[in-house]
């Protein structure tokens, strides 16, 4: 048996879309399930996100953290942001994220793991990058507002992020998804057999 996702869609008799927000709505299907009855399923339709994991020469990893209003919670997280534009290519998202929320370039950019965040009640699919050989970026800095303006930056070791993720300290999906496949791939392969960073992303396509 080969352990991989695959595509498949069941019918849809009806669809509705009850909210529609400024970045994503709610849509209602009615799906025919496997015994011929219908099931009304609610879910947040979202145009997907990249993340950065960028680890610097001493195996550091950038780390920000942000208030998230859902969760009454400041989190730890890493650079992450919205596809804003339809068939944007995902690296260049993943750049200039990582340049407006932490003022940082990187030289080498590959794939480490793609993920469907909540995919009970979400179609967000989100790419994480790793990137190294970093750099201050040039110019001057994004300027920031809401949430954002409140952010903290720092570099925080990756044996520190794995002990806080296991011991229940670090919540974000992102960083622990993250964290934990760096770790996989470097006791595994090597960070030089990750995927290219414009490798195919089927969940959400996009132009080379």
């Amino acid at each position: 048996m080969t352990i991989k996702d695959t595509a498949e869609e069941w019918e849809v008799r009806a669809t509705e879309t009850p909210f529609k927000g400024n970045k994503t709505s709610v849509r209602t299907d009615d799906v025919v399930m496997p015994d011929g009855s219908v099931a009304r399923r609610d879910y947040q339709v979202h145009p997907g996100s990249v993340a950065v994991l960028a680890l610097d020469d001493e195996g550091r990893v950038l780390v920000i953290r942000q208030y998230r209003h859902p969760v009454r919670h400041k989190l730890w997280e890493i650079p992450a942001g919205l596809l804003d534009i339809p068939g944007e290519n995902p690296l260049h998202a993943a750049q200039r994220e990582l340049y407006e929320e932490a003022h940082v370039k990187a030289e080498d950019w590959r794939v480490l793991t793609d993920v469907y965040t909540t995919p009970g009640g979400c179609d967000e699919a989100v790419r994480i990058f790793l990137a190294r050989d970093l750099s201050e970026a040039e110019g001057q800095r994004f300027e920031v507002e809401d949430e954002e303006a409140d952010m903290e930056v720092a570099r925080v070791s990756l044996d520190e992020l794995v002990r806080g993720v296991l011991a229940g300290d670090l919540h974000n999906n992102c960083l622990v998804v993250g964290v934990l496949s760096l770790v996989a791939a470097q006791n595994g392969d090597g960070l030089d057999a990750l995927r290219p960073a414009e490798a195919p992303w089927p969940a959400r396509p996009f132009e080379v």
